[in-house]
């Protein structure tokens, strides 16, 4: 036989997955014609296709299997020389045979190379000069044979030039699939160090999952779209990275069902000669569909536009009509196909001679409904163009008496619904309500008038009309009530089965009936005599219920002459007084709370000022950046370090803030759980201030904040050494005087001396009282291991024990000098500068802050009762005392009392 030249075919369909070699080394498959322009053989079938599934073994079929098998077992092609590998180099003399009983065909990379000698029993391929063309998998089957029997063997011609030999240059899947890119290693020894690149030496995706093997390639496994690429295999040889001619992968998306419709607009109206557009829009993951427009049975010639966008295609039919007419109105279909099936929607176009404007109600536009009720009133709008405007407005009887008109409206493209909701009806709301709406056709206006119903009410009166003994009966109700009177033996509220019809007055004489109010009737029953033990009843009913009222004289002369009964009774006069000591203890205790002390921000910022006229900021107005927002769960609380009779401060540690891994020591703001809203809101007030003036070295910084989900928490700075006040306390026995200088006597004075200070005094000027001796607790060091700045207890401990002198004290004026100057640079008047607002932190650096939050106001003599305020006199300028002014100079002020503060040592 004659053997054609094997070509290289440049794109192949995968439709299964790629699989590894089998371990079997012939493998039983169902017989098929190998056609030999196709490129190489597939890789062979797992091993499990060398068996049949146990269930379908029963006795007959495994004896058949048995015979088939021995008789066929004879005929299995076997390649020589044996193996499942052969290795050479180029330019080597390769021979495969292979013997069999019967006639074979080859299959496999067969190139213009080999030889084929058919004629022989057993097909010889042979190759004087083996290139890198000839590497791959080479399959001998036995003609006819009804299972298939066959043998495989792989060739490696090793090429340090050509490492690769690539079977096809396009490879195209379905998405989910795993997809065989068929580069083959010429040498098996380079397995280690191949890697699958995309081309221009990128690096695959990092979702993209592959494996390899040298004689078939990189198989992605379940490929995706997104891996739609063009691949390179690249191999290590001689310490440099060769790679393959390019493959392109092409992963088509699996069609999940008929094409996205869309068309737009889903309703459209026109005036006759109006320009009008119609969009029909299709898309798919495949682009293999069509779209088309169809007016009624006749379909439409549209340019098409396509596009790609977000992983799908898109077909686009536009339709402009320049002058519509009436022809142009009907149906129109946007229909989209794919392989799955078929999708349509449809919309109708309307061409008009003119704007129109139509008010419609499925509601009776008269509307009855019982006060106190509700009552929806619904209209319908049918225009175009659109509505310029539209409202619901209301007229009736009651003047002074507006009703306040809920309304929604669904708007459509051309249909419009309103709907007016009146809830529990009032009297007064009884009227006309219409509903005006306006576009290009003009104003058109639907009214519903609504009368409200009423159940009947009786009023009984006794009186003389011509000097004859008279009962008037008056009921009112809508609709107009029918009065009756009945009478019965004994004094009751109501008569019962006894009664006996007097009189039935259907005629009863109209006194009231004006548009949307009651109607009022009044009936007459004349008696000669009444007699003594006899209750007389009118009744009145309607539609809507009924009512009565009993009237039963004792005598006549008790109905002629007015009992004169005391105005006051003695019950009455026990309420009054009852009610007169609550109200009194009322105001007793609202005076107390508002002589109560508040909780107030001290801190106060300018807006604007004329000369001693300043114009401060409402804090509250202050925006708040959600960037302070700390969770309040990576808060660590500890010690309490100061408590007052508005809150406290607590030392905590805070995990993550600023840097994720980073611990800080820091002082919480808190207030306490029996605060009002007001000292809540001046708690935030001061957040933000302090968000509002930034940072600085020498001022209490904040450093975040928790305001949601649970009390207001303003995180600040921890300092290590309290307030300055009390530091100045405990290191007044251990002062120091200033240095001498060189030649200077000894025993001249120095112009200082230590000043010496009892140990205990009952209440220090801070404000802070000792916790032994109420509730609260001093500002007061608290040794730590860790700090802001990472101070050790063991430094902590040095500090404590180190002297202070003179330009330590110096430097406590000159930072909390700066810090004063940088609260006047952003407006910030502190009104309260003390040595116990002053904190000292590590490295004896001074802060101003505010601590009021933490300080026992109430019973610190420090501070004087204002009205209801507690003010710090003694720190005070006398504009500030006297006048209640507040400016830049009366805090300089306040520095001089700090000033005598410090060099007092806290006197």
């Amino acid at each position: 036989r004659g053997i054609s030249p094997r070509r290289r075919k440049k794109k192949t369909r995968q439709t299964a997955s790629a699989v590894e070699r089998s371990s079997c080394p012939v493998v039983l498959v169902p017989a098929e014609p190998v056609s030999r322009n196709l490129a190489p053989c597939p890789p062979p079938s797992p091993a499990s296709a060398c068996r049949l599934p146990p269930e379908a073994m029963g006795p007959g079929t495994l004896l058949i299997l048995l015979v088939a098998t021995a008789w066929h077992g004879q005929g299995v092609p076997v390649i020589e020389p044996s193996g499942p590998e052969l290795v050479v180099e180029p330019g080597t003399a390769v021979t495969l045979r292979c013997v069999s009983n019967g006639s074979v065909e080859w299959d496999g990379p067969i190139s213009t190379y080999w030889t084929l000698d058919a004629d022989a029993p057993s097909s010889i391929l042979t190759t004087n000069n083996a290139t890198f063309l000839n590497t791959g998998t080479y399959r001998c089957t036995e003609r006819g044979d009804p299972l298939g029997g066959s043998a495989t063997i792989h060739l490696y011609v090793k090429d340090p030039v050509r490492p690769w030999r690539v079977l096809v240059e396009e490879v195209t899947v379905m998405e989910g699939q795993d997809a065989l890119l068929p580069c083959l290693l010429t040498d098996p020894a380079l397995g280690a160090g191949v890697s699958l690149v995309r081309v221009r030496g990128r690096p695959v995706l990092r979702q993209t999952n592959y494996s390899f093997l040298p004689s078939h390639g990189f198989i992605i496994h379940k490929a995706k779209f997104i891996e739609s690429q063009d691949y390179e295999c690249s191999a290590q040889v001689d310490g440099r990275m060769v790679k393959s001619l390019s493959i392109r992968l092409k992963v088509q998306k699996v069609i999940p069902g008929p094409p996205t419709l869309t068309l737009k607009p889903t309703e459209l109206v026109r005036i006759r000669g109006e320009a009008a557009q119609i969009v029909c829009s299709a898309s798919d993951v495949d682009v293999n569909f069509d779209v088309f427009l169809q007016h009624g049975d006749t379909k439409l010639t549209i340019s098409q536009q396509s596009d790609f966008h977000d992983n799908r295609y898109q077909k686009v039919l536009t339709l402009n009509l320049d002058h519509v007419s009436f022809q142009d109105a009907g149906n129109y279909t946007c229909t989209a196909t794919n392989a799955r099936g078929i999708h349509s929607t449809s919309m109708v176009f309307w061409v008009v001679d003119s704007a129109y404007l139509n008010l419609t109600s499925e509601q009776n536009l008269l509307q009855e409904v019982t006060v106190g009720e509700k009552i929806e009133l619904k209209v319908k709008v049918e225009a175009y163009p659109s509505l310029q405007s539209f409202n619901w407005t209301y007229r009736g009887p009651f003047l002074g008496h507006q009703p306040k008109l809920n309304f929604v409206t669904n708007k459509g493209t051309y249909r419009y619904t309103s709907t007016l909701t009146l809830l529990r009806l009032k009297p007064f709301e009884a009227g006309h309500y219409s509903f005006q709406a306006r576009n290009a056709r003009g104003e058109e206006t639907l009214t519903f008038e609504l009368t409200l119903l009423y159940p009947p009410e009786v009023e009984v009166t006794w009186t003389l009309i011509n000097g004859s003994k008279t009962l008037l009966c008056e009921a009112s109700g809508y609709p107009q009530p029918n009065v009756t009177w009945v009478q019965c033996r004994g004094h009751t509220n109501r008569c019962d089965k006894t009664q006996v019809l007097v009189l039935d007055d259907p005629n009863s004489e109209v006194l009231s009936q004006k548009p949307f109010h009651k109607v009022t009737v009044q009936s007459l029953l004349a008696t000669g005599t009444l007699e003594h033990n006899r209750t007389y009843e009118c009744r009145a009913y309607n539609s809507l219920g009924n009512s009565s009222q009993a009237f039963g004289p004792v005598s006549v002369g008790a109905y002629t002459q007015p009992l004169d009964e005391p105005l006051f009774t003695p019950v009455l006069v026990a309420c009054m007084s009852v009610m007169a000591l609550l109200l009194l203890l009322l105001l007793l205790l609202l005076y107390k709370y508002k002589q109560k002390p508040k909780y107030q921000v001290r801190w106060k910022i300018i807006e604007s000022y004329g000369g001693n006229s300043y114009t401060f900021i409402d804090p509250t107005q202050l925006p708040y950046n959600e960037k302070w927002e700390f969770p309040r769960n990576n808060l660590q609380f500890g010690k309490t370090l100061g408590a007052g009779a508005f809150g406290k401060v607590v030392e905590a540690t805070a995990f993550g803030l600023g840097k994720e891994d980073a611990v800080l020591k820091v002082a919480v703001k808190m207030l306490k759980s029996t605060a009002h809203a007001d000292e809540k809101e001046a708690l935030m007030s001061e957040l933000k201030i302090m968000s509002h003036l930034g940072q600085h070295e020498n001022i209490v910084n904040l450093l975040g904040a928790c305001t949601h989900g649970g009390p207001v928490l303003v995180i600040t700075e921890y300092c290590c050494y309290g307030d300055l006040l009390n530091f100045l306390r405990r290191k007044a026995e251990a002062m120091l005087g200033p240095s001498l200088n060189p030649g200077q006597d000894p025993k001249a004075g120095t112009g200082y001396k230590n000043i010496h200070l009892e140990k205990k005094y009952i209440r220090r000027d801070s404000g802070f009282s000792s916790q032994g001796v109420d509730t609260y607790v001093e500002m007061r060091p608290v040794s730590t291991s860790s700090s802001n700045d990472s101070f050790s207890e063991q430094d902590l401990d040095k500090e404590n024990g180190r002297l202070l002198e003179l330009r330590d004290l110096l430097h406590f004026s000159s930072q909390v000098a700066q810090g004063m100057a940088f609260l006047a640079s952003k407006n910030c008047i502190h009104r309260d500068v003390a040595a116990r607002n002053v904190l000292l932190t590590s490295g004896h650096v001074a802060k101003i802050g505010d601590f009021g939050l933490a300080r026992d106001i109430m019973n610190d003599s420090n501070y004087i009762v204002k009205g209801n305020a507690r003010l710090p006199v003694k720190w005070m300028a006398p504009e500030s005392i006297f006048d209640c002014v507040y400016t830049v100079q009366s805090d300089v002020w306040s520095y001089g009392i700090l000033l005598w503060e410090i060099f007092s040592l806290g006197k």
